[in-house]
């Protein structure tokens, strides 16, 4: 196993899945020091922090670091890490640095973990602050997601409607000729989920798309449009 420095550096970069991949969304794969820990301890492992992941505030980015320790699913196997096994660490801010630690790796307990590696707080915030600013990556559908996101909370679509925003709710869910965005939410604490979708045609500006759609739904009770999941 690849020994790290005393103090690390996270570089992050976008993530297509593969073409035959259940989840369509590109993830975010973490480096560490230009290592990628992921594909020598998890080798073709699909990156878990998705796209949709990334839309809210900083605070529940899925790599945020708080002082709070969390758990967080680095890796799956196109599938959820309880049935298929991933790759998961413990992030925690500490002071002026952040602290990756407790690697563990249900897709195979046989192979080595890394060490702890340590981030300096400062390079780090701003390293996931670039990876949410950076679109250069983004195909029209990634594209439709994101500002349907933005445009969504900018609405006030989910309190005008008593809505509840689900993690990741909103994410592309098709890509090439079938692209297409969902949007999933509730409708009531003890509700089942709900959903829209959108179509995405390479024919017209994205941002028009977007600004129609959330127009429409906008309109509508989506107790009464929207549907069961």
């Amino acid at each position: 196993m690849e020994h790290l420095p005393s103090v690390n550096v996270l570089t992050l970069r976008a993530d297509r899945p593969h073409p035959q991949a259940v989840f369509y969304s590109v993830g975010i794969r973490p480096f560490i020091d230009g290592w990628d820990v992921l594909e020598e301890i998890h080798p073709g492992g699909d990156a878990s922090c998705r796209q949709g992941m990334w839309f809210g505030p900083p605070e529940t980015w899925p790599l945020w670091a708080a002082e709070e320790p969390a758990r967080v699913e680095l890796s799956n196997n196109d599938c959820v890490t309880d049935c298929c096994g991933g790759v998961f660490v413990t992030i925690r801010r500490q002071g002026d640095r952040v602290v990756w630690s407790g690697w563990e790796n249900t897709d195979d307990i046989r192979v080595p973990l890394p060490a702890e590696a340590e981030f300096d707080a400062v390079q780090y915030d701003a390293e996931l602050a670039r990876v949410v600013a950076d679109h250069s990556w983004e195909e029209p559908v990634d594209a439709a997601a994101r500002l349907l996101a933005q445009g969504i909370t900018d609405s006030g679509w989910y309190e005008r409607w008593n809505c509840l925003p689900l993690r990741q709710g909103i994410n592309v869910s098709g890509r090439g000729e079938s692209s297409c965005v969902s949007m999933y939410f509730l409708t009531g604490p003890d509700s089942g989920s709900r959903g829209y979708t959108m179509q995405v045609s390479a024919h017209e500006p994205v941002q028009d798309q977007v600004r129609r759609f959330v127009e429409e739904i906008t309109a509508t009770d989506p107790r009464k449009t929207a549907q069961g999941h």
